[in-house]
């Protein structure tokens, strides 16, 4: 479903077909007022994908920028965002990460390097605003702005959807294996992703101790 849409919304009937995919498929009809909106920082907030409408309010709270934790893809999700934050002068950035496996190296370090450069004020968000959106807020306050790493993981957490006893329990996992990791050696996430980072081993490791089918 997700190959057969997502090819070019300006022919009127692909068009038609993607909206439908976008509102039904992608979820965007529960995100027309469920935003899972939320301040991080000063300039600095996360959400779920926001439909046009929401943009447009966003533009006029003052939001100037998006990191869309999605990524690029031919889908009609990332099309019809595209389409919106080109109408209203809004640069977005791509950083893509998933809710349900680890990052790539290469990944992670992008995303960082995109918190840090981000202009303010700015907008995050994933699919629903729960993990990726999660994680990405935890990484800002820890990394940019230097708050304990057990301060800034209340951004993950139910309040906003995320459930760690689910497969996006694995943004936990990398999170607690830095910590245990560094417990005895103290160094930063960033230098810890370029030196220690083990993808395939912290995916084996979260998937032996959490055998959840959703």
């Amino acid at each position: 479903m997700h190959r057969f849409f997502g090819n070019d919304i300006t022919i009127s009937w692909d068009r038609i077909a993607d909206l439908a995919h976008y509102y039904i498929i992608d979820h965007a009809i529960l995100r027309i007022l469920w935003t899972n909106f939320d301040k991080v920082d000063n300039g600095v907030f996360r959400s779920n994908q926001p439909t046009r409408w929401r943009w447009m309010l966003y533009q006029k709270l003052g939001i100037r920028a998006v990191l869309n934790l999605r990524g690029q893809a031919d889908t009609p999700a990332y099309h019809f965002e595209k389409e919106t934050l080109d109408d209203l002068g809004i640069p977005m950035t791509n950083a893509r990460i998933f809710a349900r496996k680890t990052p790539h190296k290469e990944e992670l370090l992008n995303l960082i390097n995109c918190l840090k450069s981000m202009p303010t004020p700015f907008l995050m968000h994933c699919k629903s605003g729960a993990d990726r959106a999660g994680l990405a807020s935890v990484l800002y306050l820890h990394i940019v702005k230097g708050e304990p790493l057990e301060i800034a993981r209340q951004h993950l957490s139910w309040r906003y959807l995320h459930f760690s006893f689910t497969k996006t329990g694995i943004v936990d996992h990398l999170l607690d294996v830095y910590e245990q990791d560094t417990q005895d050696n103290p160094m930063s996430f960033e230098d810890w992703v370029k030196t220690h980072y083990d993808r395939d081993a912290l995916q084996a490791g979260f998937a032996e101790q959490n055998r959840w089918p959703f």
